[in-house]
């Protein structure tokens, strides 16, 4: 019997959810029932973790543990901890216990993986574009509503591109209208982008507007703070994540566009489906160079782990300073506000 410990990792956060879910009620349909227990890598203490693990309750029959950012373990005494338990769970054959590594990066520590059977490790890779639209149609059809094609292209330029997010801005259409509606482009204008929240991805898009870059660099501010004031993806590292993947796409943008201009086809293949988006990686490539996104990229990375070391005390203060040194600084690192 292999151990029961699983490997979740990349950016499709919706997929990845359902299979814990499944997992989950497959354990429930084993056992009867299971506590769940949630931990996250930003701030671990592996100890508690293990107990947990190894603890049996007099009243709940099983166990299920999911660690989120499970790329930030990387202590070598978390892992050797782990790796006991493990080796515990595989010699008892231990079924009333569960743990899942989840990440939203491809990889995690590799001695972390060694403890994960090849057929416990899947990969949640982001839909292509022909997916998407797939998915949207399915999933207004399974909830009594129809679709037009406009409407389709408007949502996946507003929505993070996962499937988690797109139930959940989705979702709001079936509270606004009654089942049977036609949901048109007009509808999402109406419920998406005048009620849109702020997100990683509107501060992105306020970032390459065609303005000063003191008048970005507010406007930015501004977003920033709306969306830490929120509920919804107000947390400093889920903003970068958002920001990282949309440079990174901006990356692809500039490298296809190096020999020339792309055709249509080509465009598609890799995610430029919308006019909007392609404006927006347009305007993007004229304020960055290659050279600067790349510097951005690592500006980016580097923020996220000093985010993660230095607690929640300083990370407004890190993320207004990250900001500027987009905007204003092209990248470039400063010590403080000129």
């Amino acid at each position: 019997m292999s151990a029961p410990i699983y490997l979740y990792t990349g950016p499709e956060a919706g997929e990845k959810n359902d299979q814990i879910l499944a997992l989950k009620e497959e354990l429930r349909k084993k056992m009867g029932s299971s506590d769940d227990f949630v931990y996250y890598g930003t701030d671990l203490n592996m100890s508690d973790v293990v107990a947990q693990l190894m603890t049996e309750s007099l009243f709940i029959p099983a166990t299920f543990v999911t660690i989120r950012n499970a790329e930030l373990v990387k202590d070598k005494k978390d892992i050797d901890m782990l790796a006991q338990w493990v080796q515990t769970a595989e010699k008892t054959k231990k079924e009333t216990t569960v743990l899942v590594l989840v990440s939203d990066e491809l990889k995690v520590d590799s001695k972390l993986e060694k403890l994960v059977p090849a057929a416990n490790k899947k990969v949640f890779w982001e839909m292509f574009e022909n997916r998407k639209e797939q998915w949207l149609y399915s999933f207004f059809k399974k909830n009594g509503y129809a679709l037009e094609p406009d409407a389709a292209a408007s949502i996946l330029e507003m929505v993070e591109n996962n499937t988690e997010a797109l139930r959940n801005e989705c979702s709001r259409f079936f509270m606004c209208f009654e089942p049977g509606h036609f949901v048109t482009a007009a509808d999402v204008e109406q419920i998406l982008a005048h009620n849109r929240e702020e997100s990683a991805f509107t501060l992105f898009g306020a970032m390459v507007e065609q303005k000063l870059p003191r008048k970005r660099f507010e406007d930015c501010l501004e977003i920033l703070q709306k969306i830490r004031l929120s509920k919804k993806d107000s947390d400093a590292v889920v903003i970068i994540a958002g920001l990282l993947y949309c440079f990174r796409k901006l990356a692809l943008w500039q490298s296809l566009h190096a020999a020339g201009s792309p055709n249509e086809a080509e465009l598609k293949k890799n995610g430029f489906t919308s006019k909007t988006a392609r404006s927006q990686y347009s305007s993007a490539s004229r304020i960055w160079s290659s050279g600067q996104v790349a510097a951005i990229v690592a500006l980016l990375s580097k923020t996220d782990i000093d985010i993660r070391s230095s607690g929640t005390a300083f990370q407004d203060t890190l993320l207004s300073l990250m900001i500027y040194e987009i905007i204003i600084k092209n990248g470039a690192y400063c010590s403080e506000y000129e």
